[in-house]
């Protein structure tokens, strides 16, 4: 169902009670009040058959008998009876409900088999309302007067909005707030959320011009693709903080990764949060913390922190803080060092934290930080006081916030204390400078702000569907698995195996597969010793924890003697095992080179999963592996490396060379395209890739099949971006252009494109003047989610002198029963069929998604749009909403 009927909820001008009590402490009770302290300015109409008025209102016995249809309907009774008044409130043609009865999974329909939750469900669909809950704390929207729950206090008006699946948890962050004098845009409790969930939410409020950041809290995520592609929308307008629970669950065990190397859920939810812009906290004093900085913060160029303290101790709390969460200390210039020398004469060591006397007037900090806020390799400033008998904290305060003036780095506050300092921390509150209790709280937030400025790039990234770096064959790939899969194979072999890696371009030792321990010898001899030998089986786990390894044979006695002691080994220790016989390869001589770990695995929702991290026998033990989704590019590869503790071992320590770390990474991308196109792969393990300073080889390696429906690039969480969408085409003048999807990189030239655009050209397309479009606007445009939306750009020119002509535009409904699209031609490109050409490749692209109608709105006065909408098939007539516009109709497909 489509994000408009959101609005009968969000922003309802009626309202009924159906449950509206008089009975003390009853839910139904406590809604009505809360509903008549907040002064909701449109009618509330109580449903209860037991009375004739409820708080003083009229009441209805039953919802067929209210004198209109509500916009927004709240259901607090029984649980068997709510499937009915369901019913009862569709007939009525009510907008939304919120169900704040509980238990209904408990009861089930005879008749139909569905639980009471499920036949509520369907009954609402059935008249397409929508639901919050059931088993909802409600709804509270502090600026419409909104308070459609059955919390205990008020709540402020703001600009946050809070979203939560706890109950509990979102009465403790009411109260928490309040005493803050913390305020919401909205406050909304999903509950079991059977429709609405926070991808619904998170659509809404990512276009809410009264929220300026969105908190949520998560304790699971029914539907991942849904929730990822709305808060990677929502994360390009506004802040979103996450708390996620549950980092204690289950986890993924893929039959080819190494006994003991779990894939954590935890870990993969963060990479979601990671590369959907979001940033996860993980208590809720650092949830508002974190989001009011957010909100207000200056652009972070990097993770560089000086930190001036008339204090050793907590200074070097905050330095401890900021090195363990990979931050750094700002190196100072010599321009800086010199400086401050001279003003702090005796006091400064030259190094960062500086230290100043403890009683240090304001003068001292205001010269300090103005030599700071200059120093050009110092990215943000952290000022701690400690108050002394000699000095005026406010005086120190007052000068603070003088010496920042309009500078454009941020500058973080902690006045240690409490009565002492609090007139301090109102004077920091006045003028816009975040401030905090405790070192460690402001490092934290530092810290989360870097985070954020990563996520934020990651979000901005659009891998290509192909990719630029190397050639695959997935042709031959394909035919591999193809063909074990029409042996009845689940596991490849290691020929087929190394094989389909070589396709892609990733170096594999030269290996040789034998049946016997004869054999083996001979093939040893060919290769040329010192050899590996490992034994070849399919039901193995782990060679290595079952003996099944031997290195640096030097003769072929070396290799029999190995191998009659491996068969042994494993024929004592695991008699149910099937040798099917011996792997041979060449030793990989690499003195220095660190065994890391790469993977594969599918999961249920959201797809497949890419692993890295440090490897070897030990990798069980050591645990160290990041998490990163499809698709890939050499960016986003080097994000998930550096989210692991080898990262740093990779750039060489204690006269190590370091490694060839961007061989690694393009080892990340291959296999993150092997994922995309080839469906068929269930999960695939390197253990080890050997890296060096010469590049990476793979050792060894796991993969396991299953039949798959098709390459379908819809089962990865992210989509890339379509590159088999561009085609060239020519107009009128003979003149060849491209047609292709936007990306991000498009920003610039959608810049010009928009400004070379005549004022009545823009008053057509977006109904009205538009002067300016600001940066995030352009992004909105340029960075879109080709799951949910689709945009093609008409361009011209070469590489770097790109020209945009035109663009068409559709926004598809979460069912895809419709897409509203709207289309803009330069002015200066008229008359060339660029507009027919651009509607033709919309339309086949919304045929092939299997859209049901497209449709827009125009101008009555776009007699030019109109023309073009008849000539291709559209329906056109007037609105029946706005008597200035005409509305123009094509479907595609009969459901």
């Amino acid at each position: 169902m489509s994000l408009s009927h959101l609005d009968a909820l969000f922003r309802p001008k009626s309202i009924t009670v159906v449950g509206a009590s008089n009975r003390p402490r009853s839910i139904g009770s406590v809604v009505i009040k809360n509903l008549l302290h907040e002064n909701f300015s449109g009618p509330i109409l109580p449903v209860n058959p037991k009375y004739t008025a409820v708080g003083g209102i009229l009441a209805y016995p039953s919802v067929s008998e209210l004198p209109l249809s509500p916009d927004l309907a709240i259901v607090c009774t029984p649980p068997e009876t709510v499937p009915d008044y369901i019913q009862a409130l569709g007939r009525k043609k009510a907008g939304a409900v919120l169900i704040m009865s509980t238990d209904l999974e408990q009861l089930r329909d005879e008749s139909t088999g569905l639980n009471y939750r499920d036949l509520s469900l369907k009954h609402a669909r059935d008249f397409s309302m929508r639901i919050l809950g059931p088993d909802c704390l409600g709804l509270i929207i502090p600026r419409s007067g909104l308070n459609a729950s059955f919390a205990h206090t008020s709540v402020l008006k703001g600009e946050i909005a809070f979203v939560s699946q706890s109950d509990s948890l979102g009465i403790a962050v009411l109260d928490w707030a309040k005493d803050r004098g913390i305020g919401f845009s909205h406050f909304i409790s999903l509950g079991d959320y059977a429709d609405i969930d926070f991808a619904d939410v998170l659509d809404y409020l990512g276009g809410d011009p009264y929220t300026s950041s969105i908190l949520l809290y998560i304790e699971d995520i029914r539907n991942a693709r849904k929730f990822i592609s709305a808060a990677r929308s929502a994360s390009r307008n506004k802040p979103v903080v996450v708390i996620k629970s549950g980092q204690l669950e289950e986890t993924i065990q893929p039959s080819t990764l190494p006994a003991g190397t779990p894939v954590e859920w935890d870990d993969i939810f963060d990479a979601l949060f990671r590369r959907a812009g979001m940033l996860r906290v993980y208590n809720v004093a650092e949830l508002f913390d974190s989001v009011e900085t957010l909100a207000r913060a200056k652009p972070l160029r990097g993770d560089r922190l000086a930190i001036l303290s008339n204090g050793r101790g907590p200074a070097v709390m905050a330095m401890e803080i900021l090195l363990k969460q990979g931050g750094h200390l700002a190196p100072l210039t010599e321009k800086t060092t010199a400086k401050l020398g001279s003003d702090l004469e005796n006091e400064f060591t030259g190094t960062n934290p500086i230290r100043l006397k403890d009683r240090a007037a304001s003068e001292a900090y205001a010269q300090a930080l103005e030599s700071l806020i200059k120093d050009e390799n110092v990215d943000a400033v952290l000022v701690i006081h400690i108050p002394t008998a000699f000095t005026s904290s406010e005086d120190i305060a007052g000068a603070v916030v003088n010496a920042i003036g309009r500078s454009r780095k941020n500058i973080f506050t902690v006045w240690l204390g409490e009565k002492e300092t609090a007139q301090a921390r109102r004077i920091f509150a006045l003028a816009g400078v975040p401030t905090y209790e405790t070192p460690d709280q402001a490092t934290q937030i530092f810290m989360d702000m870097v985070r954020y400025r990563r996520n934020q790039e990651m979000l901005m990234q659009t891998p290509d569907s192909i990719p630029k770096e190397f050639t695959p064959n997935p042709d031959t790939a394909r035919a591999i698995i193809n063909n074990a899969l029409a042996e009845n194979r689940s596991r490849l072999n290691q020929a087929e195996t190394n094989e389909i890696l070589s396709e892609y371009r990733i170096p594999v030792v030269e290996t040789r597969i034998v049946e016997n321990a004869e054999e083996a010898a001979l093939m040893a001899r060919e290769i040329g010793f010192p050899v590996a030998l490992k034994v070849l089986s399919s039901e193995l786990r782990s060679k290595y924890q079952a003996g099944g390894v031997a290195m640096d044979l030097e003769s072929e006695e070396d290799i029999i003697k190995a191998a009659r002691a491996m068969t042994l080994r494993i024929e004592t220790n695991n008699p149910d095992i099937k040798l099917e016989g011996f792997i041979v390869q060449k030793m990989a001589r690499r003195p220095g080179a660190q065994e890391l770990l790469l993977g594969m695995t599918s999961t249920p929702d959201l797809g497949p999963v890419i692993l890295f991290g440090q490897g070897g026998p030990a990798a069980r033990v050591i645990r160290d592996q990041s998490v990163g989704l499809p698709p890939l590019n050499m960016s986003l590869a080097n994000e998930i490396i550096q989210q692991t503790r080898i990262a740093k071992i990779l750039k060489g320590f204690q006269g190590q060379p370091g490694v060839d770390v961007k061989s690694i990474r393009l080892t990340l991308v291959q296999l993150s395209q092997l994922t995309i196109d080839l469906p068929e792969i269930k999960s695939l393990s390197i253990n080890p890739l050997l890296a060096d300073v010469s590049g990476v080889m793979v050792l060894d390696a796991r993969i396991v099949v299953q039949k798959s429906a098709g390459a379908d690039q819809l089962r990865l969480a992210i989509q890339p971006y379509p590159e088999h969408l561009e085609e060239e085409v020519s107009l009128k003048s003979g003149e060849k252009i491209l047609l292709r999807p936007i990306r991000p990189e498009d920003e610039h030239s959608h810049a010009e494109f928009i400004n070379s655009l005549s004022q009545e050209d823009i008053r057509m397309r977006f109904f009205g003047i538009v002067h300016t479009f600001s940066h995030s606007q352009l992004a909105r445009y340029t960075q879109i989610d080709y799951a949910r939306e689709m945009a093609f750009v008409a361009t011209s020119g070469s590489q770097g002198r790109l020209k945009t002509l035109g663009v068409v535009r559709t926004y598809f409904d979460p069912d895809n029963t419709f897409g509203e699209f709207a289309i803009v031609v330069r002015s200066d490109q008229k008359s060339q069929g660029l507009g027919t050409i651009l509607m033709d490749k919309m339309i086949r692209y919304c045929r092939d998604r299997g859209t049901g109608e497209l449709m827009a709105y125009t101008l009555r006065e776009n007699r030019g749009m109109q023309a073009l909408a008849k000539k291709i098939g559209f329906t056109v007539r007037a609105s029946k909403d706005d008597p200035e516009t005409v509305e123009l109709r094509l479907r595609l497909r009969e459901d």
